[in-house]
């Protein structure tokens, strides 16, 4: 396995961003989710908000940054994580919203009014003989009360108000979700990095290999026993290093930037990255075993589960729109003329709401609860489905991977020892340069091949983490010590 350069690569980024976006777990549809996922474009980091962050202060000198660190900064810097927490409070205020219709409302309006009307306006005019009748009329009066109403039965508000609880269950079960998104998001970045910044280390050294053999060859090519073509290969050989050498260290920079934009560190702080690629033996797991810790761990399919809670809450409160409905008003406290005469007054009323008929505004509700109930089951069985695909996927790429690591451990071995041999055939003179050439090729194809593999396997066992639901534990069991 290949890793590719460049954008092909960020591009790579993006397609895991974005599929952390896609399956984040399932929102409310009424109202649009801060983490919904839309196209990504090749050469960005896509339009995941697990691929940004909110960055933190400016730290001075060099900061050492290893795994965990970094895991533990985009938890608290994500961006994804961090709108993920606000849908929380979003949540918790619409739940506060349907609660508000059966919870008793308590007001308190006192008022004192001085009126003075004319009467020839409101067309009263009469007059008897002797009595001087006034054209306008002066009067006032005063009135305080605490007035009281209660919703006494509405089953509409009711199961309203559960379907906004299961909401809310769902909401904190997407934002264990994002965590693990962004230990995914995280891991993805730190793991890359480590292995461009091997990718630096062995061109290094293939260019000092080079250098040699273009020396050696310059040397022999001066003491006229061996042809100047073998000097005109060993001279592209090393150019050819000479390049991959600053496309791996251009790839390094920019792969720490997406790091740093990941988990939230300021804008041009320096850090270094402590831990280099690990290679650990993973205990085994069963496909059983695994399928049934993700189906009792991953937060997605809780928060799926609650949504289609929700959304029979919600079918039950559209079809409550029927139903009629039991209220209590109350009033209390003093009125008169005037506040010095003021005496006790009060009124107490129940009222019982029967709908005859409402225009069809109660199917067209029951029409979109149907729909959206649908949907959710829908979702919900989609995503099981997933889940079977993601963890046999990860066990798969698990077993795979740690078999490359193998395998390639062992052609790094024979390729330097085929390296050294044709060297020493070189200097013998029983070979040319080409044969010297091919060798360094088979090395750094050896050594590309080791670094892909062990961070294949690394980020494998992330993916199986997430895949479980318990990425945040997985970091700590399966990188133990880093």
């Amino acid at each position: 396995m290949r890793l590719s350069y460049g954008p092909g690569r960020t591009f790579l980024l993006a397609g895991v961003l974005f599929y952390g976006a896609a399956t984040s777990p399932a929102q409310t549809e009424t109202t649009p989710s801060s983490s919904t996922p839309g196209q990504a474009i090749p050469g960005t980091l896509g339009v995941s908000p697990f691929a940004g962050s909110v960055p933190a202060k400016l730290v001075p000198g060099v900061l050492p940054l290893s795994l965990r660190d970094a895991i533990d900064r985009g938890l608290k810097q994500n961006l994804g994580l961090l709108l993920s927490s606000a849908d929380i409070r979003s949540a918790r205020g619409q739940r506060w919203e349907q609660l508000s219709a059966l919870l008793p409302h308590i007001t308190a309006a006192p008022y004192v009014d001085v009126s003075q009307i004319n009467l020839k306006e409101l067309g009263i005019s009469f007059t008897f003989p002797g009595v001087n009748i006034p054209s306008s009329v002066r009067f006032s009066y005063f009135d305080a009360r605490v007035n009281v109403t209660q919703s006494l039965f509405d089953w509409k508000s009711i199961n309203a108000t559960r379907a906004a609880s299961q909401s809310l269950k769902s909401a904190e079960y997407s934002y264990k979700d994002a965590r693990d998104l962004v230990v995914l998001a995280v891991g993805f970045t730190y793991l890359q990095a480590i292995a461009d910044e091997a990718r630096i280390e062995t061109a290094e050294a293939q260019v000092k290999t080079a250098q040699a053999l273009y020396d050696q060859a310059t040397d022999r090519v001066n003491a006229g026993t061996s042809p100047a073509i073998d000097a005109l290969r060993a001279k592209v050989e090393l150019q050819t290093r000479q390049q991959q050498l600053i496309q791996a260290k251009n790839n390094f920079a920019i792969q720490k930037l997406t790091v740093a934009r990941v988990i939230g560190l300021a804008p041009g702080q320096e850090f270094e990255f402590t831990d280099k690629s690990p290679y650990q033996p993973f205990e085994g797991v069963t496909v059983d075993e695994a399928l049934k810790r993700a189906y009792a761990s991953r937060s997605d399919y809780q928060a799926a589960t609650t949504d289609v809670r929700s959304a029979e809450f919600t079918r039950k409160a559209a079809v409550a729109g029927y139903f009629p409905s039991l209220s209590f008003n109350a009033d209390y406290g003093a009125g008169a003329a005037h506040p010095s005469t003021a005496r006790q007054v009060f009124d107490v009323r129940g009222t019982l709401a029967i709908p005859i008929f409402q225009g069809g505004s109660v199917h067209g509700d029951v029409l979109q609860a149907d729909a959206r109930l649908e949907q959710s089951r829908e979702r919900l069985e989609n995503l099981s489905a997933q889940i079977d695909s993601d963890v046999r996927a990860a066990l798969l790429n698990l077993e795979s991977s740690a078999e490359q690591v193998n395998v390639a451990r062992s052609n790094i071995d024979l390729a330097e020892e085929t390296l050294a041999e044709s060297r020493d055939r070189f200097s013998a003179g029983v070979t040319d340069t080409v044969e010297v050439v091919q060798s360094q090729e088979a090395v750094a194809s050896a050594h590309e091949q080791y670094i892909s593999s062990l961070y294949s396997y690394n980020f494998a066992k992330i993916s199986l983490a997430r895949a479980l639901g318990m990425a945040e534990e997985g970091v700590k069991e399966y990188f133990k010590g880093k």
